[in-house]
């Protein structure tokens, strides 16, 4: 197990390093002075140079990136250009709005598969089964920020019974907060649950047609016992293996929905520093969603190698 978790370890640090060099040659090949866009098209040459240079922009990119990653592992993320401050505060209290609120979507997926899944598969071809699988369809096509302006329209101006947008902050009480994101939430959720329900299935059925399966069965198991002692197990591998890689859709799809409701998280903090070409807050609020995805995939490793051990040992 040391063997396998080494070689995880050691390719989750290089995605990393890999990743950091990418977003930063991104963002420096990308058109815009940061200096020009803060003081404005009015401004001289002269007061523009004078801004790059208290901004350190006019140093070489290897010496800003080499400065940027050492900071990281210092924990500084520098200073925002446009706002003045710290990255980190703009980011600290944007985390604590982004991390709840892909918990809870990623919660919602995850239950709605597995309750879809199971319950089409246990009635295979059957109208239920068909009926499950065309709205699992249905969720897949359906963009989120189309779901989410469906779900304001019925819940929050018909209904009234969630907030249409905004975000009151966790000191108005965890309830209120909560209620809050829950549309969200759904919104993000409706589409990767979809995706999941389906694999959840297809799993399934796969696993039901194993030889120690049937041996289950024709020695008088029920079929539920059978589902539940035998199948969902081994099943789940592979929906563990793409509910990690979904999370990395949930979280991209936050620039999106937290924008359609106004919620002040890291997708709208990315989106307001790439208007202002603020780089050094796009690159860490890049580079912090990216580590999530790579952190969350490397769980996902070691989780599906402790459910199979099988999978260790050939990779060993």
């Amino acid at each position: 197990m040391s063997i396998f978790f080494a070689k995880r370890f050691l390719t989750f640090i290089a995605t990393l390093i890999g990743a950091s060099m990418v977003i930063f040659l991104v963002m420096e090949i990308l058109p815009g002075d940061p200096a020009l866009v803060i003081l404005g098209i009015d401004a001289t040459d002269e007061m523009v140079a004078a801004l790059t240079r208290e901004l350190g922009l006019d140093r070489p990119a290897p010496v800003r990136y080499w400065e940027w990653v050492t900071g990281l592992f210092q924990g500084e993320m520098g200073t925002s250009y446009a706002y003045k401050v710290p990255v980190w505060e703009l980011v600290e209290y944007s985390l604590w709005i982004t991390i709840p609120l892909a918990i809870m979507a990623m919660f919602f997926s995850i239950v709605l598969a597995l309750v879809i899944g199971l319950y089409a598969a246990a009635n295979h071809n059957k109208i239920q089964d068909v009926t499950l699988m065309g709205f699992s369809q249905l969720g897949i096509s359906v963009p989120n920020f189309w779901l989410a302006i469906l779900l304001i329209l019925y819940f929050s101006i018909q209904l009234n019974w969630f907030p249409a947008g905004g975000f009151p902050g966790w000191d108005e009480g965890i309830f209120k907060s909560l209620k809050s994101l829950l549309l969200p939430a759904l919104a993000l959720a409706t589409v990767v649950g979809a995706i999941l329900a389906r694999i959840t299935r297809s799993s399934v059925l796969e696993v039901f047609r194993e030889d120690y399966v049937r041996t289950a069965r024709a020695k008088g198991l029920s079929q539920r016992a059978t589902l539940w002692g035998h199948v969902l197990r081994n099943a789940l591998i592979p929906v563990l293996t793409v509910s990690g890689i979904q999370f990395a859709t949930l979280l991209t799809g936050t620039v999106v929905v937290e924008n359609v409701f106004h919620i002040p998280g890291l997708g709208s903090l990315v989106l307001k520093a790439i208007n202002n070409r603020d780089t050094i807050v796009v690159e860490n609020v890049v580079l912090l969603l990216a580590t999530m995805v790579i952190t969350v995939n490397f769980v996902v490793d070691i989780l599906y190698a402790v459910i199979d051990p099988r999978l260790k040992a050939h990779d060993i």
